[in-house]
């Protein structure tokens, strides 16, 4: 290792990702639909490899004390795989974005103008524990018309090298350039830091995971940034809310799987139905073994809480753990979750049209429901396919990003001998 080159070895990817970014410019849909199909019967076909590889990645996992939620994200199933190979499936079915004319125009100097859609070339796509993200990102890449260079986190490093070589394997056998899907082997910090400045042959760099992998990525990039977004998500309970719902939504956003961005993590709930409705949440809470943290008032109504902290507010857990707090109304639940959240996904429970309306229209976040749970913010659920990750930030794309968030645009110019006077 002491002869290791960094700047070497990312600059082997970014070359034939460059060449493979080209070529998949100019794949027609169809040939690229027909990889996709391959790719996904293929991944179902080696199940068997592909967990394998998951179990030496959960037994690392246990040895380092990896929390039982974490482990989730990490672990891999046979359904979880042919949810994988669906997600891909999906993808064939959806128009292709490549090629679509966005808007076109004639000028008074008989300039015809064409604002067409192309992809954005190179993505490198740093993750975490989840080799579902392997699959999804290289899918959706590949019906986008892009190349990618994938470097997943060291705790799932077996189970993406597995399903990186399915994608490329399966896409030289369909005509297309292996180098289009790429997964780094090395996992070290430096590796992942060298690479986000590699603007050289990466376009746009995408983070998915926790706080602190996108605020490195956003602090040491030099190469543009789309920022996924961490999940400090909220439901409200309204006064006029149907309490059998609002049960089942809270049970759902916050146990349903308590490891991912769209789960809950803060109940707000209104202080007039607060006593009714914490006692039957509650109890259901804690049969899922979910610590609870509340403010006074709600401990006042159920007693066996730990004291929240201002921290609590603001922590996404990933966990099974959820903040609690008992508000005035609508207006203080808006100005809460807009102190607080994530401008990631956030809900409200009501009968009440206007407080819906109001909860929707101030609450500044990517995903804003009503009468459902926050964990529909995702790709496939939205009908995308799959999902390069969430975004919460507001220039380029927002929310799940699909195949639309994975392209740019060009204007093509045509004209008869015009020049400029």
């Amino acid at each position: 290792m002491e002869n290791f080159n960094i700047e070497e070895y990312l600059t082997v990817y970014g070359k034939v990702a460059k060449k493979a970014a080209f070529l998949m410019g100019m794949a027609d849909t169809n040939k690229k639909n027909t990889a996709l199909k391959a790719v996904a019967e293929a991944l179902v076909d080696n199940s068997e490899k592909i967990l394998k590889a998951n179990d030496i990645d959960l037994e690392n996992a246990v040895k380092n004390g990896m929390s039982v939620a974490m482990q989730d994200r990490l672990r891999l199933t046979e359904d979880r795989i042919k949810g994988m190979a669906e997600g891909l499936v999906q993808l064939t079915s959806l128009p292709d974005p490549i090629g679509e004319v966005i808007d076109g125009f004639k000028r008074p100097n008989g300039l015809q103008i064409v604002k067409r859609r192309v992809p954005l070339g190179v993505l490198g796509i740093i993750f975490e524990s989840r080799p579902n993200v392997t699959a999804d990102a290289a899918g959706l890449c590949i019906k986008s018309g892009n190349a990618c260079i994938l470097r997943g986190g060291k705790e799932a490093i077996n189970s993406n090298i597995a399903i990186a070589e399915i994608f490329s394997e399966t896409l030289e056998a369909s005509g297309l350039p292996k180098a289009a899907v790429q997964l780094i082997d090395n996992t070290s910090r430096e590796v992942s830091t060298a690479m986000m400045k590699l603007n050289d042959y990466i376009d746009v760099l995408i983070p998915r995971g926790g706080a602190g992998l996108i605020r490195s990525v956003v602090q040491n990039a030099t190469v543009p940034v789309i920022q996924t977004g961490t999940g400090n998500c909220h439901v409200f309970v309204d006064e006029t809310a149907d309490l059998d719902m609002a049960v089942n939504i809270v049970m759902n956003a916050k146990t349903q799987r308590p490891s991912v961005c769209n789960a809950m993590e803060t109940l707000l709930v209104h202080e007039n139905i607060a006593e009714k409705f914490l006692n039957a949440v509650c109890v259901k809470l804690k049969d899922k073994n979910v610590e609870l943290r509340g403010c006074e008032k709600s401990k006042s109504f159920f007693a066996d809480m730990n004291d929240a902290t201002e921290d609590d507010w603001k922590t996404e857990y990933d966990d099974l753990i959820l903040a609690v707090k008992v508000v005035s109304g609508v207006e203080e639940a808006v100005e809460h979750i807009n102190n607080y959240g994530t401008r990631h996904s956030e809900a409200i429970i009501t009968k009440n049209f206007d407080n819906a309306t109001k909860f929707q229209n101030e609450i500044d976040a990517s995903c804003v429901y009503v009468n459902a749970s926050t964990r529909f913010t995702d790709g496939f659920e939205f009908g995308f396919g799959a999902e390069i990750g969430i975004s919460n930030q507001k220039l380029h794309a927002r929310g799940p990003m699909g195949l639309t968030e994975l392209t740019t645009f060009k204007y093509l110019i045509s004209g008869n001998g015009q020049c400029r006077g």
